[in-house]
C-alpha cells in the first residue's frame, strides 16, 4: 500500500533543492559534529578511540621525533577512528534495514569490523616501527 505523503509522519528527502556553496559546507560540518556528539554517546569502541586519540597527542607532544613522523602516527590514529565511523555506519545502516539475523547483514558487519582490526594493525606497526628505530 502506497505512503500517503501529505499525512504520514515521514519525511522526505528533496533532491532537487540541495544548498551549494559556503552554506553546504556549514550544514555538513554540523551533520558531521553531531554524528561525533552520537559516536561519544552511543559507541564505547568510539569513546576508546578518543581516549587513544589524546593519549598520542599527548605522546607526540612530548616524543622528539621527526614532524613526519608526527604526523604519520597522529593519522595512523585518525585511521582508526575513520574505519570506526565507517563500522558505526554500516551496523546502524544494516540494523535500520531489519534485526531479523541474516547471513549477509552479519557478513557486513564481520567485514566492517575486519576493516578495523586492519586500521589498529597498521596503527601499531607505525607507532611499533617508530619506537624500535627511536631507541
Amino acid at each position: 500500500m502506497p505512503v500517503n505523503k501529505s499525512t504520514s509522519n515521514v519525511i522526505y528527502f528533496n533532491n532537487t533543492k540541495k544548498p551549494g556553496g559556503i552554506r553546504r559546507i556549514i550544514l555538513a560540518a554540523g551533520h558531521s559534529l553531531r554524528a561525533f556528539k552520537w559516536l561519544a554517546a552511543n559507541e564505547a569502541a568510539f569513546r576508546q578511540e578518543l581516549l587513544l586519540l589524546a593519549g598520542a597527542l599527548i605522546i607526540l607532544a612530548v616524543w622528539d621525533i621527526p614532524i613526519q613522523q608526527k604526523g604519520l602516527l597522529l593519522i595512523s590514529v585518525l585511521f582508526v577512528m575513520f574505519a570506526e565511523i565507517i563500522n558505526t555506519a554500516i551496523e546502524v545502516t544494516i540494523d535500520r534495514i531489519g534485526l531479523e539475523l541474516h547471513p549477509m547483514s552479519g557478513l557486513a558487519k564481520d567485514l566492517a569490523s575486519a576493516a578495523v582490526m586492519v586500521a589498529i594493525a597498521m596503527a601499531a606497526v607505525a607507532w611499533g616501527v617508530t619506537l624500535i628505530g627511536w631507541i
